[in-house]
């Protein structure tokens, strides 16, 4: 497996890259509902302030990672990964986290930061009101349906906040940051 920079001219990759964050993300958020959504997604991880990667095996896509740069430099957002899903839970995504971890310290961040919703009840937050005290709620955080916060706090992220109703009612985003730098 290879990990490189996702090239705006590389319109088959593009294409698979689409259909990846389609298939890893259906039933989990109508953020990209259909390849032409997710092709927009793509294309808007080739701005200057970001890093597009991709993990590949040959011609074929594994997985993509997405950077954005913030706070000056200081910060990066993980935003978003997505692995085939026939080959989750091989390494692919933890290898793009750790890449793209090393890209953005390399360009100065000290802190590596995501949002992980749950739109889709996965987690103790989804479906109730988190206030007045979301960070209480957040502290008793269960899994409970492969909610990706475990995959991330593997690759060594921690509970950082959470936004209630972030995606409407009872949808929370849940906030988590590394120390890269």
């Amino acid at each position: 497996m290879e990990i490189t920079d996702l090239r705006p001219r590389d319109e088959a990759a593009i294409a698979q890259v689409a259909e990846i964050v389609v298939e890893a993300f259906r039933g989990h958020t109508p953020a990209w509902p259909d390849p032409a959504a997710a092709v927009r997604e793509v294309r808007e991880s080739f701005a200057a302030d970001r890093l597009s990667r991709v993990a590949s095996e040959g011609e074929r896509v594994l997985g993509w990672i997405g950077g954005i740069r913030q706070y000056d430099g200081n910060v990066w957002e993980l935003h978003p990964l997505a692995v085939e899903p026939a080959r989750q839970r091989e390494g692919i995504g933890g290898a793009l986290v750790a890449d793209l971890e090393r890209e953005a310290a390399r360009r100065g961040a000290q802190t590596l930061w995501l949002g992980t919703d749950d739109e889709d009840g996965r987690t103790s937050l989804s479906d109730v009101d988190l206030y007045p005290d979301p960070l209480a709620k957040l502290a008793r955080i269960e899994n409970r349906g492969g909610h990706p916060y475990a995959f991330y706090l593997a690759c060594g992220f921690v509970l950082a906040g959470v936004v209630p109703d972030a995606n409407g009612p009872g949808k929370p985003d849940i906030l988590m940051a590394k120390r890269i730098g």
